[in-house]
């Protein structure tokens, strides 16, 4: 058996039954994976759980920090889908109520099952995906929740398409649509104009900047006699 195969059964692939000692499962300590059983602050906003039932969790914010498309190909191959739906929140607003000795690991970079972050979760028994956990924060899925009305469904309506030109179909939806990350990218032709205009003079705003920073560092330097 491989290291990794070794980490990942350790990590939770149904194979640690339930085991909190050892190196490797610190994570069951920690945030986005402490429990927080009778925790008179953590109050409980909406619900959701992977296809089996395995995995079930709570989430506390009433609404995501963020809520993006995005249509890289690693999204694509790893969801079977078009795009990826996702959601953005603190580590410390979910709480997994089951199964979370039940999940594994996936890096995608280096491609192994080794819980090294950023990865991607995943129910160990159905394999449905259940969020990417970054080093601060964590990208859910908002089809596991289970919304009970379409006010709750319109808290997570996303503010951007990301990577859009390798999308797999055009999405005429009126949202910013970026060539790669949102805010750091260039912004796609049929993007809403405001949204191109705002990006267009952050850009002009950001040149500037450098300018005058190049431009203070040159006087500084001479003041010294560089």
């Amino acid at each position: 058996m491989s290291g990794d195969v070794r980490t990942y059964i350790a990590n939770g692939d149904n194979g640690d039954e339930g085991s909190t000692e050892g190196e490797l499962n610190q994570w069951k300590f920690r945030a986005p994976y402490k429990v927080h059983e009778n925790d008179p602050n953590f109050h409980v906003r909406y619900r959701g759980s992977c296809h089996c039932g395995k995995i079930k969790y709570q989430l506390s914010r009433e609404k995501p920090l963020d809520a993006k498309y995005c249509h890289c190909t690693t999204c694509q191959k790893i969801h079977g889908a078009p795009f990826q739906w996702a959601a953005i929140f603190h580590k410390t607003d979910i709480n997994f109520t089951h199964g979370h000795h039940d999940l594994g690991w996936y890096e995608s970079s280096e491609k192994t099952c080794v819980h090294k972050l950023p990865c991607k979760v995943s129910c160990a028994y159905c394999r449905t995906p259940i969020m990417d956990e970054g080093r601060n924060m964590i990208l859910l899925f908002p089809t596991l929740i289970d919304f009970e009305t379409p006010a709750d469904r319109r808290n997570f309506d996303v503010s951007c398409h990301m990577f859009y030109p390798r999308r797999v179909l055009d999405i005429n939806d009126g949202k910013p649509k970026w060539t790669g990350l949102n805010d750091v990218s260039e912004l796609c032709a049929d993007s809403p104009r405001d949204a191109v205009e705002k990006r267009k003079a952050e850009v002009e705003l950001e040149h500037e900047q450098q300018e005058q920073r190049k431009k203070s560092k040159g006087e500084s330097g001479q003041q010294n006699g560089e």
